[in-house]
C-alpha cells in the first residue's frame, strides 16, 4: 500500500444556512474519512505536510471551517463563538449521513473533538489531536482582553463592507510568509507559510506584483466558552475506552498543567490512550510531519485497519 497524494482530491462544498463549508477529501470515497480539522485562524492547508504521509487506503475530509479559508462567513454582524464551530461536526455527519465520525484536529480543531467526544462519544471512533486539549482562547483572565475584542469586533463590521482595505494592504508573497511566521512565534516555518496562504492570498489588481489576504477578520476577535480546570476534568471523565492519541510540540507551551490533569485522567481510565511529543513547535505538524507521522499512522492501522483481501475482492 502506498500514501495519499496531495494533487489528488475533490473539493466538497457542504451546505449551511449562511453559506456553504468548503473542503478537500483526499483518498478513498467509498467509505467514511477521517475529519480533519484545523485551528484557530488557519485553514485546511494546514495539514498540506501530513496528508501525503499517511495510507492511501484512507480516506480524508479536510475542511475550512466557518469565515476560514474558502469557506462562507457568517452573515454581517454575527459573531463568531467557539460553539458555533463546534457545530460543524454534527452538520457535516448530518449531511453525509454519518452514525460515527473518526476525528483530527490540531490546536483549536482538536479542542473541537474533545468537546464533541465529551457530548457525545457513542458516535466516535477515535480523535487525534495535535497540539490541543482545553481551550486555551477560554484562559483569558484579563478582562481588559474581553473588552478588546468587542470593541475589534465592531470596529471590523463597520470596515468589512470595503473592499478595497484589502487592495490596499497588498504585500509580496515573501513580506506575508515572513509576516506569518513572526505571527505564530516561528511556529510556522517561512518556507511553510504558504500552505496556509494558499487559500486567503489572493493577487492585487493595483498592484499586479502583490498580494492580499482576503478573509473574515471577526474571527480573530473572539470571547467564548471558557473551560475551566474543573469543567476539563469532568468532561474528560466522560470519554472512556476512546482510541485517543494527542501529539505535543516539545517546544510548545499550548499545553499547560491544567491540560495535564485532564490527560491523567485520559489515561488512567482509557487502555487506548496514547500521548506523544515530538521536536517542534505548535504547528509541529507542518514544521515536522514526518515525525507526527510515526505516532499517526500506527494508530490508524490499529483503529481504522486496511480491509482484508476478501474484503476488497468482494467490493470489487
Amino acid at each position: 500500500m502506498g500514501t495519499l497524494s496531495l494533487s489528488e482530491y475533490e473539493d466538497v462544498s457542504i451546505w449551511v444556512p449562511w453559506g456553504h463549508i468548503s473542503g478537500r477529501w483526499y483518498g478513498n470515497r467509498k467509505e467514511r474519512p477521517i475529519l480533519a480539522i484545523h485551528g484557530y485562524t488557519d485553514n485546511l492547508g494546514t495539514f498540506d505536510r501530513l496528508i501525503p504521509l499517511l495510507p492511501d487506503y484512507l480516506g480524508v475530509l479536510c475542511i475550512d471551517l466557518p469565515g476560514h479559508g474558502c469557506s462562507s462567513g457568517l452573515p454581517p454582524g454575527i459573531q463568531y463563538t467557539f460553539v458555533e464551530w463546534s457545530y460543524v461536526i454534527n452538520r457535516i455527519m448530518r449531511q453525509f449521513k454519518w452514525s460515527k465520525v473518526s476525528l483530527m484536529g490540531h490546536s483549536m480543531g482538536g479542542v473541537m473533538g474533545f468537546l464533541h467526544t465529551c457530548l457525545a462519544p457513542h458516535t466516535v471512533d477515535f480523535i487525534i489531536t495535535i497540539e490541543a486539549v482545553l481551550n486555551p482562547v477560554g484562559r483569558v483572565k484579563d478582562l481588559s482582553a474581553y473588552a478588546f475584542n468587542i470593541d475589534k469586533f465592531v470596529e471590523e463590521v463597520e470596515r468589512s463592507s470595503s473592499s478595497t482595505i484589502y487592495e490596499a494592504n497588498s504585500h509580496t508573497l515573501q513580506h506575508f510568509c515572513d509576516f506569518l511566521n513572526v505571527y505564530t512565534f516561528e511556529s510556522v516555518p517561512t518556507d511553510r507559510a504558504q500552505h496556509l496562504l494558499n487559500r486567503v492570498m489572493h493577487r492585487s489588481q493595483l498592484y499586479p506584483d502583490k498580494f492580499y489576504l482576503l478573509r473574515d477578520n471577526r474571527t480573530k476577535f473572539v470571547n467564548d466558552f471558557v473551560m475551566t480546570p474543573e469543567l476539563g476534568t469532568e468532561m474528560a471523565r466522560r470519554i472512556r475506552n476512546k482510541p485517543y492519541l494527542i501529539i505535543k510540540g516539545s517546544d510548545s507551551h499550548y499545553i499547560t498543567d491544567n491540560d495535564y490533569q485532564v490527560i491523567t485522567i485520559l489515561r488512567d481510565q482509557n487502555p487506548q490512550f496514547e500521548f506523544h511529543e515530538v521536536p517542534g513547535k505548535h504547528h509541529v505538524h507542518l514544521s515536522n510531519a514526518e515525525d507526527c507521522a510515526k505516532y499517526i499512522i500506527p494508530f490508524l492501522r490499529q483503529h481504522r485497519p486496511p480491509p482484508k483481501k476478501e474484503e476488497t475482492k468482494h467490493r470489487l
